[in-house]
């Protein structure tokens, strides 16, 4: 099993490939230490896992991960991060996650992790499986709970707009947006972008009144 590593810090790497090295059929091609380096690098080694930290300079683990899944569908992609909550985990596995362990994980775990994703199948770390990940969406009521800037951008998806022309539109980062867009997902108890996107839809279209 071929195995990329991207994270930003250089001593984590090298503790995980030791780790990933030790595990029988496993073999880490390559090394990334941000998210341009991660889809580069994939596009040259053809890993069959890529293991992506969320957290780094630049553009964010989420940005890689759709991209490493739009390129390379066969490649599975495991998240690591140091956040546990719901938020993050729905939207990783909303962009196409196979599984989501936290740093402070057992080595064990993080093998288990790999190898289910290889077989096709997600793992979660314990902290973050909790029944209310997957909790339905509630009422669209709960827009008015939400605070004005992300009404409106959820306004702005309801009409179609991206996160970057959004970003543009409210002179803010995308990175500002998406965090936004987690947010709203776990207000409104989205499960992943498309019931936000339809969410939003729905509201744009409803009459005024």
């Amino acid at each position: 099993m071929r195995v990329l590593i991207c994270d930003d810090h250089t001593l984590v790497r090298a503790g995980l490939r030791r780790l990933l090295e030790s595990f029988v059929d496993i073999e880490v091609v390559a090394e990334a230490a941000n998210a341009d380096q991660a889809v580069v690098g994939s596009r040259q080694h053809r890993p069959d896992i890529v293991l992506l930290d969320l957290s780094m300079p630049g553009r964010s683990g989420f940005e890689a991960l759709v991209e490493l899944r739009r390129d390379h569908p066969d490649c599975r992609v495991v998240v690591m991060s140091m956040h546990d909550d719901p938020t993050h985990v729905r939207e990783a596995l909303a962009r196409g996650a196979s599984g989501f362990v936290v740093k402070e994980a057992a080595p064990a775990e993080l093998e288990i992790a790999i190898r289910a994703a290889a077989a096709g199948r997600t793992y979660l770390s314990p902290q973050v499986s909790a029944p209310q990940l997957f909790a339905r969406p509630r009422s669209e009521e709960g827009v008015d709970a939400l605070p004005p800037r992300q009404r409106e951008i959820l306004a702005a998806l309801g009409a179609g707009r991206t996160s970057k022309q959004i970003a543009a539109d409210l002179g803010i980062s995308v990175k500002t947006v998406e965090t936004h867009r987690a947010r709203i997902m776990a207000t409104l108890g989205c499960r992943n972008a498309i019931e936000l996107l339809r969410m939003a839809m729905r509201l744009h279209d409803r009459p005024a009144g």
